[in-house]
């Protein structure tokens, strides 16, 4: 039996890389727990296969394209998902982009493309959702809505030759901070998951097989990588009335990796 303060049924989540990866896996896991889910991705392909399987779960859910570095697009996707469930409790920012490079080699476009979806879209996202939930009714906490952005474990660290993406990533956990500073008298919660080392289509081919991934497990007290539906579970809190009172936090999901010391 799920604790009252946890379930997040009848609760209306939009997910930004909703498709694929640990958004993917948080998306099913929102739906499975009984809310209803918006899963947005930039491939249309996916959005379809995404729509199927949400639906196999049950009814009410959907999956929509969205690009989230074009601000008049999320705004209207946003819009459009607001007035058609009546509400948005929840947004989760996990759109993003990464590539292995030397900084050395690495043209000041590539760095540009990283940092414009992965820090300037959550941004984008984190905007839209703010502009919605601020009108919003607010439940008997305060609360008007949440958002959760996925920053990553290189927004505490230095990682090697990924410094687009580490850059980007902890813009992204200033940029929880900050807008949790300023939306909390607007009653939005805003929060942050720092994952760990989950294989995803997006660095499989790094850490799996390789020196590196080798490297990783042998540091993380687990001494394994995460599975994705392992965020699952951070991710309900955070949408949860158990999270009434938290805000500006990433919570780290890494099997102990940052705690590990030589």
């Amino acid at each position: 039996m799920t604790h009252p303060l946890l379930d997040i049924s009848g609760k209306v989540c939009l997910v930004t890389g909703g498709t694929s990866g640990l958004g993917k896996a948080i998306a099913l896991g929102y739906a499975q727990a009984g809310a209803k889910v918006i899963a947005a991705s930039s491939n249309p392909d996916k959005v379809q296969a995404m729509r199927n399987e949400l639906s196999a779960i049950g009814p009410g859910h959907d999956a929509i394209a969205l690009n989230v570095t074009d601000a008049a697009a999320v705004d209207a996707a946003l819009k459009h998902a607001a007035a058609k469930y009546g509400r948005l409790d929840a947004v989760v920012s996990a759109a993003g982009a990464h590539k292995k490079q030397p900084a050395l080699e690495m043209s000041v476009e590539e760095f540009e493309r990283i940092i414009r979806i992965n820090l300037i879209g959550s941004f984008i996202v984190n905007q839209a959702a703010g502009k919605i939930m601020k009108d919003q009714t607010p439940d008997s906490k305060s609360v008007r809505g949440c958002i959760i952005n996925i920053a990553s474990i290189s927004s505490f660290m230095s990682l090697t030759e990924v410094i687009a993406y580490a850059s980007s990533k902890t813009g992204v956990m200033g940029l929880t901070r900050g807008l949790a500073n300023e939306w909390a008298p607007l009653g939005i919660r805003v929060n942050g998951i720092a994952p760990g080392f989950f294989p995803t289509d997006l660095n499989r081919k790094i850490l799996e097989g390789t020196p590196r991934g080798t490297w990783v497990k042998a540091h993380t007290p687990m001494a394994r990588f995460g599975n994705a539906e392992e965020l699952v579970g951070a991710a309900i809190y955070l949408v949860s009335d158990s999270a009434s009172f938290t805000t500006g936090e990433t919570i780290v999901v890494d099997g102990g990796f940052l705690t590990k010391g030589v």
